[in-house]
């Protein structure tokens, strides 16, 4: 049994086609074939039956893909550490982001990073919602992913680092502009801009005004976004009012014709770290994530810093700052 035959098995599992997975690996299906062949003598047991269209693994092959996929993903981060290591260049961190988490959560923490590491390459891929960065840590595409704190995800950890504060986005000469809060059940008239579609905010959200005593979800929107930032727009352009997470990164200023009015009564919205584990991170992936928990603590977060064990600490809330992001 070699790593090869365990990569080519993952591959046939996902694809459920030797043909398509020999096209993949520049081979011949005989060679996809007899690689799947070793492994069942290997484990003395049929690993893939035949289907009218392709193949699939049996009861045995699931249990042999399940733990073949996790390893493998796991040692190709290994190994690019390594490489990472062989180059001399400091090595690479790989970070998936929302839309525009970068401007809003990261962009002091590059600067200081990138003063202090200047060899070390920092490497940012862009995801429009969580589950795709939790597929992107999973397969060993980054090492880091910023999220929207969510249910548990298998294979995952979520390490939460600051709260945001819900807020209404309003043109600034909309009547409730003047509002110092709003409640929730009061927006159960307003059409509201709309979150990312299936976006944990979103779900986050929904489940928060539609499971509350005084009020039901607002009435549908004809009007949908793909990240806060274009929320807040449409919010300041008076198209519609909107209801984000207040985000670090976005200086309120006075002249500005967009009025952000709290909502307290709403739970803050946990957001922070995907890994699929803290304690094998890379030393630079570590410091750099701790680089962002600092500078979003400097920026008026409360709670916690980073616990003994190096992960981030209890997640904070924003009390200042205005701003938005996708995740």
């Amino acid at each position: 049994m070699t790593l090869d035959d365990l990569r080519a098995f993952v591959a046939v599992c996902e694809t459920g086609s030797l043909s398509a997975v020999a096209r993949r690996l520049g081979c011949t299906q005989s060679a996809v074939s007899q690689r799947i062949k070793r492994l069942e003598r290997e484990a003395g047991i049929s690993l893939l039956e035949r289907r009218p269209r392709g193949v699939a693994p049996t009861q045995a092959g699931r249990i042999l893909h399940r733990a073949a996929a996790d390893g493998l993903s796991g040692l190709d981060v290994a190994l690019r550490q390594l490489g990472d290591l062989r180059a001399g260049d400091g090595g690479t961190v790989r970070v998936t982001t929302g839309a525009t988490t970068v401007r809003h959560f990261m962009a002091d923490a590059v600067v200081a990073f990138r003063a202090r590491h200047p060899h070390v390459n920092l490497e940012f891929q862009t995801e429009s919602s969580s589950r795709r960065c939790f597929e992107a840590v999973a397969d060993g595409g980054s090492e880091l992913a910023w999220i929207t704190i969510g249910p548990p995800v298998r294979g995952i950890e979520q390490h939460p680092v600051i709260g945001l504060p819900w807020v209404l986005a309003v043109r600034a000469d909309d009547p409730l502009a003047a509002r110092e809060r709003i409640e929730p059940e009061e927006l159960a008239g307003i059409r509201l801009i709309r979150l990312p579609e299936n976006s944990t905010s979103r779900m986050r959200l929904d489940g928060h005004l539609g499971h509350r005593d005084a009020g039901q979800l607002p009435p549908p929107s004809t009007t949908s976004v793909a990240d806060w930032d274009t929320a807040l727009l449409l919010a300041e352009l008076g198209v519609g009012h909107a209801v984000v997470p207040r985000l670090p990164g976005l200086a309120a200023t006075a002249d500005s014709s967009l009025r952000l009015v709290p909502i307290p009564a709403l739970p803050p919205l946990a957001t922070g770290w995907a890994v699929r584990s803290w304690a094998a991170l890379s030393p630079a992936a570590v410091e750099f994530a701790e680089t962002v928990n600092a500078c979003l603590g400097g920026s008026g977060a409360q709670g916690s810093g980073a616990g003994s064990s190096g992960a981030p600490g209890a997640a904070r809330t924003v009390v200042s700052g205005d701003g938005a992001s996708g995740s």
